[in-house]
């Protein structure tokens, strides 16, 4: 079960680099690193310790901190990646609508 579960991070991780860096990651010093720290703590039939749940747990909360600076990255390029927005398109951001006058008011565009 653990195998399984470090395997998943593994492969997580591995998906979240290849989004940062782009298809040039398996020469990056993070890919060595994580392969490396990862194959030195596998799990073997003789070996159960604590120092390869903390290195899963580890590698867990690196997948989470990577995963939330890309969450992070795509929600500021959506909401703040362009200039001062008009009273129309702030209200369609949001799901609203700005309410509209029957003609005959004068004030109207």
């Amino acid at each position: 079960m653990a195998g399984a579960c470090a395997l998943r991070v593994y492969r997580s991780v591995l998906k979240e680099l290849r989004h940062l860096q782009g298809s040039g990651y398996t020469q990056s010093m993070a890919y060595a690193h994580l392969r490396e720290q990862f194959r030195n703590n596998q799990v073997t039939g003789e070996r159960h310790c604590r120092a390869q749940r903390e290195a899963l747990h580890t590698s867990q909360v690196y997948l989470c901190l990577l995963e939330s600076i890309r969450l992070h990255l795509d929600l500021h390029q959506q909401y703040h990646a362009r200039g001062e927005r008009g009273p129309d398109e702030v209200a369609r951001l949001v799901g609203l609508r700005l309410p509209t006058q029957p003609g005959g008011k004068g004030w109207e565009k």
